[in-house]
């Protein structure tokens, strides 16, 4: 087991945890959680050895075997399989093992190597290895694709998958989910539910650590709290200590009011959808841990709209995607759709499916290729950007932003400096905070600016594109209450289940080139998305089934046992009226009219893929010059250059889904 005994850690001359006990019990899950600050990475550093106690004793059991996701993104042209395939260290090490002992012709070495293998699983290594590849979210024909080759996101998923891959006692998790949409993230959750050591994980999703954790731990005010339950167990248990000890009561009586409010409003519509039923009671709960929404140091409201047309928009048989060079590509065709005052919808759908072109097109930031999209008369849009310097400018500072959005807006808005930064500070903006540069921002702040800008525009219908990428646990309930409170229109991309189910009443389904409404709740989309995943891997088992296997070279018998596995054969197919040898001429025909139809799509998808992979390095140097001190022109030509490339990275990724649907579609 883990313990803890009156443990002191410190950053500099900050104390994180002063006088902290606590056990941990082996194969226990546990969800580590605290407002930013409050010291839960500098926890994980004195779990894993990167940081020790500055007072009292910690032990860990020495024979434990640690996993964790290396933080560094990998630079390597290593095959995706291969390079998850290291992540087994055991193996890794035997493997070394049997070539020294090989080159020296010790047998009794080898023979002890060879079981030890057999016992650490090498004969099915290599599939073990895809699975997890596949599982989050990579296809078939990217398994031997090099790592360097996939962008900066997908890099991440390959180093959770290599650090799920190591063999381990206790696996440590910082944000696991962040570079996740919602479909592996479903089968991350089942993963780590079948996972028998220890674990511990960072995160601020509540449903993810609702599903995979048993034991919380809250760090607070230098305390570490040990919490028998889940996340929302953890919530309410808080809430009622807070509740009997009679903190802000004058506050949560007020939090509580609201909240009655809009469920009461929203009861009173309600529809039998199951969605609408799921959406009470995720404001139920809610309730019951207002007590400790009060006590959480940041929590804001949408202003009311100065009018709402109705309806909003009208989508009529058009069009959504991008134009390259003069000619359009198509994501989305077909759509009509009326988005009506005071809706909340929720958009699903896998990653470059289109939700972020719709939203984007919807935001007037990308032209409508075809058909027609009205706007309701005094429609006002609040966008937030999944990429948040798609709005911002690193190099200005947030009164700086304000300053410019208060122009734009024009009379009838306070303008003066001082009350611009009285408006930041609700915000915590405050102090020298409003002068600080948006680039040297995190990710957490840039995220709450962007709020804030929104919120100062009075919209009645937001677009939000994942705004909860950087935001931690009490943002995001602060959230989701103001938007339980706006009067507007929601239209809501996310993987954050919570706030879906907290916020959305009803769904749309972006997929295979089309939007049609969703007929069900979350749980019924969980349940598609796995049966999806099983459909997909079952066509890729039946296609790599169905390939001929290329002809092998004469075994050749070697010093140590061979284990050969059998396919179960296969029925040929045969035309009748055809003979063997003119069968095998036809098939071999078609076969290389196969291959001239996809060479040119493989070498323009290799050709993406390159230029890609450069774009992410320049960004790379970019955002690290952006970093230092730089002249002021330096710095804007960086922002200016960074924004281009992210344009380009969208076209990019565009072109890369439809060249893969061609290649799919061709074989």
């Amino acid at each position: 087991m883990i313990n803890l005994k009156n443990v002191i850690l410190r950053r500099g001359s900050k104390v994180l945890l002063d006088q902290a006990s606590v056990t941990l019990n082996p194969g226990e899950k546990v969800g580590l959680v605290g407002r930013n600050g409050a010291g839960k990475s500098t926890l994980f550093a004195l779990f894993n050895g990167t940081l020790h106690e500055d007072g009292g004793d910690f032990d860990m059991p020495k024979a434990w075997r640690m996993a964790q996701v290396a933080q560094d993104m990998p630079e390597t042209a290593q095959p995706a399989s291969e390079f998850v395939l290291e992540g087994d260290t055991r193996l890794a090490e035997l493997r070394q093992r049997l070539v020294a002992a090989e080159e020296s012709g010790d047998g009794m070495e080898m023979a002890h190597v060879y079981t030890d293998l057999a016992d650490a699983g090498d004969h099915d290594a290599l599939p073990r290895a895809e699975a997890l590849i596949l599982g989050l979210g990579f296809r078939v024909d990217e398994l031997n694709n090099p790592v360097n080759s996939f962008s900066g996101g997908w890099r991440m998923r390959l180093q959770l998958a290599r650090a799920l891959m190591c063999p381990s006692d206790i696996l440590i998790l910082d944000e696991p989910t962040n570079h996740l949409d919602l479909d592996a993230l479903v089968w991350l959750e089942a993963w780590l539910q079948r996972y028998s050591g220890t674990m511990i994980v960072i995160s601020h999703d509540r449903e993810f650590l609702d599903a995979v954790t048993n034991v919380t731990l809250h760090i607070d005010h230098a305390k570490l709290t040990r919490y028998g339950g889940n996340y929302s167990a953890f919530e309410i248990l808080r809430a009622q200590q807070m509740e009997l000890q009679a903190a802000s009561f004058s506050k949560q009586q007020d939090k509580i009011a609201h909240l009655q409010k809009f469920i009461n409003r929203f009861k009173a519509q309600a529809s039998k959808a199951k969605q609408a039923q799921s959406r009470v009671k995720a404001l139920e709960r809610m309730e019951k841990v207002a007590p400790l929404l009060a006590d959480a140091e940041f929590t804001f409201g949408f202003k009311e709209p100065n009018n709402l047309p109705n309806p909003m928009l009208a989508i009529s048989d058009a069009s959504f995607g991008y134009t390259v060079e003069g000619e359009t590509k198509p994501i989305l065709q077909g759509v009509s759709k009326s988005v009506l005052a005071g809706q909340r919808i929720g958009i699903l759908g896998a990653n470059g499916q289109g939700k972020s072109t719709l939203v984007k097109t919807i935001a007037r930031t990308m032209p409508l290729l075809a058909g027609t999209l009205t706007e309701g008369k005094g429609l006002n849009i609040g966008y937030f950007a999944q990429q948040e310097l798609d709005v911002l400018h690193p190099q200005d500072n947030p009164l700086e932003h304000m300053i410019r959005l208060a122009k734009e807006l024009g009379i009838g808005e306070p303008s003066r400096e001082q009350d611009l930064r009285n408006y930041l500070g609700t915000f915590n903006f405050s102090g020298d905070m409003v002068k600080q540069a948006v680039g040297t921002m995190s990710g957490g702040e840039k995220a709450r600016l962007v709020l804030a800008m929104i919120v100062w525009q009075r919209p009645n219908l937001l677009l939000l594109d994942e705004p909860t990428n950087h935001l931690d646990l009490a943002t995001r309930e602060a959230l989701s209450m103001a938007l339980n409170e706006f009067e507007g229109t929601v239209m809501l991309v996310s993987h954050d289940r919570a706030l879906l189910r907290a916020v959305c009443d009803e769904f749309w389904m972006v997929g295979r080139g089309k939007v049609e409404p969703f007929d069900g709740d979350l749980d019924d989309y969980q349940k598609y998305l796995l049966e999806e995943s099983k459909r997909l891997r079952e066509e890729a088992k039946n296609a790599a089934r169905d390939v001929p296997a290329p002809a092998q070279a004469p075994a050749v018998e070697v010093a140590k046992p061979v284990v050969a596995a059998v396919a179960p054969p296969v029925a040929a197919t045969n035309t009748p009226g055809v003979s063997s040898t003119e069968q095998r001429k036809l098939e071999a025909q078609k076969r290389q009219q196969l291959a001239a139809q996809t060479r040119p799509l493989k070498r323009e998808l290799e050709q993406n893929e390159q230029r890609m992979a450069s774009i992410e390095a320049e960004k790379s140097q970019l955002e690290q010059q952006l970093s230092t001190p730089l002249p002021p022109a330096q710095i804007a030509e960086a922002g200016r250059r960074l924004k281009a490339l992210s344009d380009e990275v969208s076209q990019l990724e565009e072109r890369w889904l439809e060249l893969t649907h061609l290649l799919e579609e061709t074989a």
